[in-house]
C-alpha cells in the first residue's frame, strides 16, 4: 500500500515585516509605506476606536496616526520595539489628546453658554413688558404733579441738571427747587405706591 500523501502546502510568504518597512519608509519609499499602511491600519483604527468611541472622528485620528507614521518614520527604532507597538503607543497618545481636546471644547461651549444665560435677563418679554408699564404708571404720576414740580422733576432726574442749573433754566431761586423737588419726589412715591 502507498503511504497516504501529504500535502505539503509551503507557508504563504507574509512580505516583509513591518519594522523592514518602515525603515523603507524612512528613507521615502512609497510602496513600502502602502505595505504598512495595510499592515497597520487595522490595529490602529481598532484602537484609535476604543478610545474615542466615535466613528468619524476614530477615522480622521487613525488617518492622522498613519501620515505622522509616514512624516516620522526616521525616528523610528527597532531596538526599541516593534514598529506595531510604536504605532500603537502614537495611536493612543493622539487618541487621548482627540478625547481631551473635545472634553475641553465642550466645556467651554457650556461655560460660554451659562455666562450668557447668566447675563440675559431670565423672561426679555415679561421684562420689556413690566418697564413699560412702569414707565407708563411714571407718565401717569408725573401728570399728577403741579407744573411746577413736574418741570423741576424733569429737569433734574430726566435731563440730568443740578439744583442750580435748574434754578437758573427756571428763573427761581434754589432753595425753592430743592423743595418743589422734595415735593414733587414724595407726591410721586405715593402715587407709585413705593415705600420709603
Amino acid at each position: 500500500m502507498d503511504e497516504p500523501v501529504r500535502s505539503r502546502v509551503a507557508p504563504v510568504p507574509s512580505g516583509p515585516s513591518a519594522e523592514d518597512l518602515l525603515v523603507r519608509v524612512a528613507k521615502g519609499d512609497e510602496r513600502a509605506f502602502e505595505q504598512l499602511y495595510d499592515k497597520l491600519a487595522g490595529p490602529v483604527l481598532g484602537l484609535v476606536r476604543r478610545v474615542v468611541r466615535d466613528g468619524a472622528q476614530s477615522e480622521e485620528v487613525a488617518q492622522e496616526v498613519l501620515v505622522e507614521l509616514w512624516k516620522t518614520a526616521t525616528r523610528y527604532s527597532p531596538e526599541k520595539g516593534s514598529a506595531l507597538n510604536w504605532a500603537l503607543t502614537l495611536a493612543h497618545r493622539r487618541a487621548v489628546d482627540r478625547v481631551r481636546s473635545a472634553r475641553a471644547s465642550t466645556d467651554r461651549e457650556q461655560k460660554a453658554t451659562f455666562e450668557a444665560a447668566r447675563n440675559r435677563p431670565f423672561d426679555e418679554v415679561a421684562e420689556a413688558v413690566t418697564s413699560r408699564w412702569e414707565r407708563s404708571q411714571v407718565r401717569k404720576c408725573l401728570s399728577n404733579l403741579t407744573e411746577l414740580q413736574r418741570e423741576s422733576v424733569l429737569l433734574a432726574y430726566y435731563q440730568g441738571y443740578t439744583y442750580r442749573e435748574v434754578a437758573e433754566v427756571l428763573s427761581t431761586p434754589q432753595g425753592t427747587i430743592k423743595t418743589r423737588l422734595r415735593d414733587g419726589l414724595i407726591r410721586l412715591r405715593d402715587c407709585l405706591g413705593v415705600t420709603a
